[in-house]
């Protein structure tokens, strides 16, 4: 490899545990509103109601949203490395000042601010691994680094059962931010900046934001943009829908409250499995035919979870469903990654990643409509498998262009 000399590419073999760990807590977060909600709740904690949880909670997803069109785009103009270390440092230390919150209003505000640098971190996490993945191993790089995720989720609700009633709620941000003291010197002292990104720079020198997001829509670009934003926009609302309304759909359904939060965890179990699974697949067939099987077989998985089945049988079919449904959006990322060159990766990724964050807002909607109109079992599963479908048409209909095909092979041979 040529670039930055041999101290970088010394220093590769950080990237993916630094970057793992930070996506980890960005599954922290994930979770944790949803632990300690129940106790604020419960204590009128700054008077707080139904609705004002309801605020505070879009706020940080309204921050995600923008820190990810913001921060993704930055990623490409300041580079890789500099955007995740100002993305974890900026969220870790809001993350652990809503311990301290007087109020609702600073609480929501300071959920808000968080959720800038956390919306930033996922595509520039995503951004960096993929260029320092060895060649033809970007797809479980990609997966690889989404299982941090859904770790940070299972030790944050572990965490909860753990702190909540011994140390309060206020614990709960302090412990989920000082990861950070470790892992802030890490980057700086080991974390080192993807190559080319440094070569792309070198070429064509600094530029604007302004420029690196018009750079999705030119060059052929713009139909496989459209498209991406379209795919994570469902992608996205599949995850949060069920996430939010599984167990309610299914106690709709007639089966037992605890089944119900029993199946809403045999489908995270499925998921981290469909990580694995999804990974090695992309690597082998390629990310295109792998995101558009994904979401079809979403698709079909969620129809049939509007069948009734005794015993183990629905937790079969809901492990499955769940292999399917979450790595979908997570083989999007790695898509994107093998779409876009190195000049507007992690913009594409970032602006992806803004959009499916408006299908993260508009799922538990959707599941929340359909159980307020009294139809939620069985037209949720439609209503969903329909979104699985869609996402499926949106990954179909991205095209390469043959410029980005161009400059990836005429990188090669330069690393050659």
């Amino acid at each position: 490899m040529s670039g930055s000399g041999t101290g970088s590419v010394g220093r590769s073999g950080w990237v993916l545990p630094l970057c793992w760990t930070a996506v980890l807590l960005d599954g922290f977060d994930l979770v944790v509103l949803g632990s300690v909600l129940p106790v604020l709740l419960e204590t009128k904690q700054w008077g707080l109601t139904a609705a004002s949880a309801s605020i505070a909670s879009t706020a940080g997803l309204v921050g995600m949203t923008i820190g990810a069109l913001a921060i993704g785009t930055i990623t490409d103009v300041i580079g890789r490395r500099k955007a995740l270390i100002f993305a974890v440092t900026s969220f870790s230390l809001l993350t652990a000042l809503c311990a301290v919150a007087p109020s609702v209003f600073v609480f929501g505000l300071l959920r808000f601010l968080a959720g800038l640098g956390l919306g930033g971190c996922l595509p520039t996490a995503i951004a960096l691994v993929t260029e320092h993945a060895r060649a033809g191993k970007s797809g479980s790089a990609t997966t690889t680094i989404m299982t941090g995720y859904h770790v940070g989720a299972v030790l944050t609700a572990l965490l909860g059962i753990a702190v909540l009633p011994n140390l309060g709620w206020r614990a709960m941000f302090v412990i989920g931010a000082a990861p950070a003291l470790v892992l802030v010197p890490l980057m700086l002292r080991y974390l080192p900046e993807s190559e080319s990104f440094q070569r792309v720079k070198a070429e064509r020198g600094p530029r604007g934001g302004a420029d690196a997001v018009a750079s999705l829509f030119r060059g052929g670009f713009a139909r496989a943009t459209i498209a991406f934003w379209v795919t994570s926009f469902m992608g996205l609302l599949l995850v949060y829908g069920l996430n939010t309304w599984l167990p309610q759909i299914m106690k709709s359904a007639g089966y037992p409250l605890d089944a119900a939060l029993g199946l809403l965890l045999t489908l995270n179990i499925g998921a981290v499995i469909g990580l694995l699974i999804a990974g090695a697949v992309a690597d082998r067939i390629g990310p295109r035919p792998s995101t558009i099987g994904w979401f079809a077989a979403s698709a079909v998985f969620l129809a049939a979870l509007s069948i009734k089945l005794p015993g183990i049988g629905v937790y079969v079919a809901v492990l499955v469903a769940g292999c399917f449904v979450f790595s979908s959006q997570v083989l999007v990322y790695a898509y994107i990654g093998r779409v876009y060159p190195a000049a507007n990766r992690a913009t594409g990724l970032g602006w992806s990643a803004g959009i499916g964050r408006i299908g993260a807002i508009c799922g538990p909607l959707l599941g929340g409509a359909l159980l307020t109109a009294g139809i939620a079992y069985p037209w949720g599963f439609y209503a969903f498998a329909v979104v699985g479908a869609l996402g499926a048409v949106g990954a179909a209909l991205v095209r390469r262009p043959e410029v980005a095909q161009s400059s990836e092979r005429a990188a090669e041979r330069v690393e050659q």
